[in-house]
């Protein structure tokens, strides 16, 4: 798998300094209830204009939307962006795959309008290159991640997302391909279990999965691209960047049944046989800059599987290396707005 260049590794030093200097209420408390918490939208009680029984957007957002399950978590401020929303960060104890590690997210101001109090939003899981361990870089604020999806959003570029950042890997001596290795700490389950779970438990989301997604930058692109195809019925897009395309970390040494049960490659071909329906569909948005190695290998994925049910996008970045300030030109060059479009908007109450 692709370890992180040196170009990575700067923005992941910027990140670690950015968390120094930008952030003057780092680890006071931050709440992510929204508006349903007790600012509900003018009209009637619970946050909705109108009679839900009358067919209008508050039905169809009750009829998508699936409310905060509980418990709540507590979350302290990573991070605070220029518009005035947190990056918050708490401890997840993963209760099926018994792995404990910590999840960062943030929530878009829209997350707090009244208007959509009584609806879910989409989630973006986002994942970063190298280990991943013991933080997510996009948890800070000098790859503009965020902001970005902000500024996005308004231009009609990309939904607003909630985004999730997890960590990705338990330790910094291996990779463990989001998967559970037998022997190890099943980060497959974390992945693609705890962490919506817990997303489920403190954020109104939406039932289906066209709420649900991921992105991630080489090692995590590759967690993310696995993750889709292992679980369409679960999730239904991700931006790869820079991805490896078949699993490699060393610990799969003694265990190739279960290695090629979690190889994308093998993943997309049996998805790709299966009828060309709307169920069926996962979007696959590939990134990969001009001055990367990973062209090819890209390339070739794309041309192989992305066929039927496989959709695939391909954002070519000019003069784009393998790191993470590429990918976020390369999101705003169309990615988001390519797994955007085939996702599920939040339903405001009028």
């Amino acid at each position: 798998m692709k370890r992180l260049p040196k170009a990575l590794v700067a923005a992941v030093v910027l990140g670690s300094v950015a968390l120094v200097a930008g952030c003057s209420d780092e680890g006071e408390p931050v709440n992510f209830g929204g508006p349903a918490a007790g600012s509900p939208a003018s009209g009637q009680p619970g946050g909705s204009k109108g009679n839900s029984k009358g067919g209008g957007p508050a039905s169809e957002a009750a009829a998508k939307t699936l409310m905060p399950t509980g418990p709540a978590a507590s979350f302290t401020t990573q991070n605070t962006l220029d518009d005035g929303t947190k990056i918050g960060v708490t401890t997840l104890e993963g209760k099926k795959s018994g792995f404990r590690g910590k999840v960062w997210v943030w929530a878009p101001k829209e997350y707090f309008d009244p208007a959509y109090a009584n609806s879910g939003f989409p989630v973006l899981i986002a994942l970063p290159g190298g280990n991943g361990y013991p933080k997510n870089y996009w948890m800070g604020t000098d790859l503009e991640l965020q902001s970005s999806i902000s500024k996005w959003s308004k231009k009609g570029k990309s939904l607003p997302f909630v985004v999730v950042m997890p960590v990705l890997n338990p330790d910094k001596k291996y990779y463990y391909d989001g998967s559970d290795i037998p022997g190890q700490p099943k980060m497959g389950t974390w992945m693609t279990e705890d962490v919506p779970d817990f997303v489920k438990a403190n954020f109104r989301t939406f039932k289906s999965r066209d709420g649900w997604a991921f992105m991630g930058s080489s090692s995590g692109a590759f967690v993310g691209l696995k993750s889709v195809l292992q679980h369409p019925d679960k999730f239904k897009a991700v931006i790869a960047s820079g991805p490896d395309t078949v699993p490699d970390s060393p610990l799969w040494s003694g265990h190739e049944a279960q290695r090629q049960a979690n190889n994308p490659e093998k993943l997309a071909k049996a998805l790709a046989a299966k009828p060309d329906t709307k169920d069926n569909a996962v979007y696959l948005a590939f990134q990969v800059g001009t001055k990367e190695s990973g062209v090819g290998n890209v390339k070739q994925f794309v041309r192989d599987y992305c066929k039927g049910p496989v959709k695939g996008h391909l954002q070519v970045i000019q003069n784009g290396e393998h790191n993470a300030k590429t990918y976020v030109k390369g999101m705003e060059d169309g990615s988001i707005q390519w797994i955007s479009q085939h996702m599920q908007a939040p339903i405001p109450a009028s």
